[in-house]
């Protein structure tokens, strides 16, 4: 069942499962791939020995982001369509605020999972399209975003991004593709951390999700704008996987 951590937890959450995963690697370094690697979200590795691959769009905002992380052993920017996944490479792959923003999106979950090792990681955290704040960002014309974007986003934060949401990026779209392929979700929680709801005008974005979701009759989301998941990929080499 899902629960509502903080952004602080959910880093916790994520620090745990590559210490518990490391662990069952003998210790060995851990070859991490980081795709969206462009964006706000990081990966606090605590010193553990590691070699970390980003791959992101060739955006402006992430391609400055990308070029400047001199933790990354090495990065590509481009069509995440046909960006070098190498099969069976890493042992990680962190997917921080990527799915909501690209289109194909099921295409480039597949190439990830390609890209992981058997019994392999994916650390997947994503707007939810079912959520009043997701309907906002993606139903706002991109004109508006831009505009509004240096009003409300906290300092430093990389963006506007796009904002495509396609039917994949919610809890039920997730755990459907993940049935359908013979993944294990070993964890999921949900909670709130958008731009907006962290910026100097975070209770107007307060109040104006909470008016859609009145208007949505309580479709969309209101307690929560973020999914976090641990997905694990099988080590039964007959299990169905891409």
């Amino acid at each position: 069942m899902s629960e509502v951590w903080s952004i602080a937890a959910k880093g916790d959450l994520f620090r745990r499962r590559i210490r518990e995963h490391r662990t069952e690697q003998l210790g060995r370094r851990l070859d991490i791939l980081s795709a969206g690697s462009g964006g706000d979200a990081r990966l606090d590795l605590e010193r553990m020995e590691s070699r970390v691959t980003g791959i992101d769009e060739d955006h402006p905002a992430l391609r400055v982001r990308v070029e400047g992380d001199e933790s990354l052993f090495a990065c590509a920017l481009g069509d995440l369509r046909s960006v070098p996944v190498p099969p069976r490479s890493f042992d990680v792959v962190h997917a921080a605020f990527l799915f909501e923003r690209i289109r194909h999106t099921e295409l480039v979950l597949d190439r990830l999972l390609n890209g992981l090792r058997p019994g392999g990681l994916m650390l997947v955290r994503m707007r939810d399209r079912d959520s009043a704040y997701g309907f906002c960002a993606r139903v706002m014309p991109w004109w508006l975003r831009r505009l509004l974007w240096p009003r409300f986003a906290p300092a430093g934060a990389v963006g506007p991004l796009p904002a495509v949401y396609e039917p994949i990026t919610t809890r039920e779209g997730m755990r459907s593709f993940c049935l359908v392929r013979g993944l294990m979700i070993t964890d999921e929680v949900v909670g709130t951390g958008g731009p907006a709801l962290r910026g100097p005008l975070s209770r107007t974005a307060r109040v104006v999700c909470s008016l859609v979701h009145r208007l949505s009759r309580g479709r969309l989301a209101l307690d929560h704008d973020e999914i976090v998941m641990v997905i694990r990929k099988p080590q039964n080499h007959f299990a169905r996987l891409i």
